[in-house]
């Protein structure tokens, strides 16, 4: 029987690769009805799609959804909806995306995401301060998503009285990920963070400062401005991606350090090897699994027609795992050479927050290491997020 793609049930959340080595091997074009659209799961197919100016990042544009039309949403809520499916850069094509990317890149340069890494050596030293000399901690609730949100929070120019807020909101706004579910609830979360944000922004063209919420409310290419709802867009991606992922990666790795005791001693013996462990990292257990495009004209992919309208997902998880590029891609191995993963994606829409990411992880796994080298946990039983597209752990209790 042919492997079917099924990204919700509660064993493939647990552990999806069995199932992408299956759907790899019997059927790596995959026709999934449910999306009326295509699943690839090699590393070429995907990396070669990813490139391809024939597809497109915005959904509306495919034939499910002209046939559907709207989702069915609250009118109080219709116009934050457009706000953050239409104005976002994860949805939109050049030359919209090019004006956005290049508009926002002025405020998020390498320089400006370099210059924060004494910053986060402080906030990850408060973090595990604050464990102290416990028996024990949570490793998502105490550092890997305390020091993402605080830094983003930092750059965005958020005051520390309202993470608590920030932190509701963009849980809440994790459903607007996952296709088919109720989206109203995240929606009346998305119109506060709205008003919240517009507060915001006004005060930063009365009184700009020296934060990333200024930066682009001045930013400024040949006249062209960032619209309103462009802005809010912006702030629900920076603020929701700008953490998840990072949260997503550290978890994601500290587990992959228990279920690997060598690779864990061989780290732990030679820092040095720890940013080719980041890549490694993001390799073994992608933080995003998945993304989707739309074919805007025939594609012929591993021998079958992708018809103009119809939608691909891209399997970022099956990609990074894929033994033709990756030799024996099930161990994990900090010390692989040439890690050209697509866990950022690739292309035009290459995750703008890559570098920030890496930094945070780096930082924190490190000082984790030196703070806690004995530290046990059990991973019998995990507790994912609830969600098909990202991977990541609710919870990582261990004994330190």
């Amino acid at each position: 029987m042919t492997a079917e793609f099924n990204p919700f049930s509660a064993e493939n959340r647990f552990d999806p690769y069995p199932h992408y080595h299956a759907l790899r091997a019997e059927d790596p074009v995959h026709y999934w009805p449910l999306s009326q659209g295509w699943v690839l799961t090699r590393y070429a197919d995907v990396l070669s799609v990813l490139r391809d100016p024939r597809v497109s990042a915005d959904r509306t544009r495919s034939t499910m959804s002209k046939i559907l039309g709207p989702p069915p949403i609250a009118e109080e809520f219709r116009d934050t909806f457009e706000a953050i499916q239409s104005h976002s850069m994860l949805t939109m094509d050049p030359p919209d995306h090019t004006r956005l990317r290049r508009l926002v890149n002025r405020s998020f340069t390498p320089r400006m995401v370099e210059g924060l890494r004494p910053r986060i050596e402080q906030i990850v030293a408060e973090l595990l301060d604050a464990v102290g000399g416990s028996s024990h901690m949570d490793l998502i609730r105490d550092l890997a998503y305390p020091l993402p949100v605080t830094v983003i929070a930092e750059m965005l120019g958020v005051p520390a009285d309202d993470r608590v807020m920030l932190k509701r909101w963009s849980e809440e706004l994790l459903v607007l990920t996952e296709p088919f579910v109720p989206i109203d609830a995240a929606l009346r979360s998305a119109g506060e963070m709205r008003r919240y944000f517009e507060g915001v922004c006004a005060d930063r063209r009365r009184r700009p400062r020296d934060d990333l919420i200024s930066g682009l409310v001045a930013a400024d290419e040949e006249g062209d401005m960032l619209t309103e709802q462009e802005l809010f867009a912006m702030c629900v991606l920076l603020l929701v991606a700008g953490h998840e992922t990072t949260t997503n990666l550290i978890g994601n790795a500290v587990l992959a350090l228990l279920r690997h005791p060598g690779e864990r001693r061989r780290l732990q013996a030679d820092p040095t090897l720890m940013r080719n462990a980041v890549e490694e990292f993001l390799r073994y257990d992608s933080i995003v699994q998945a993304t989707a495009r739309v074919a805007t004209e025939d594609l012929e992919v591993g021998g079958k027609t992708i018809r103009p309208g119809e939608f691909i997902i891209l399997v970022f998880g099956a990609a990074n795992r894929d033994p033709a590029e990756f030799p024996d891609p099930d161990r994990l191995d900090v010390r692989r050479q040439d890690i050209h993963h697509v866990a950022f994606g690739n292309g035009i829409h290459f995750c703008l927050g890559a570098q920030l990411a890496r930094i945070e992880a780096l930082i924190a796994l490190d000082a984790f290491l030196r703070r806690y080298p004995r530290f046990e946990g059990d991973y019998g039983e995990l507790q994912y997020k609830p969600t098909a597209l990202l991977r990541g752990l609710q919870s990582l209790p261990l004994a330190l």
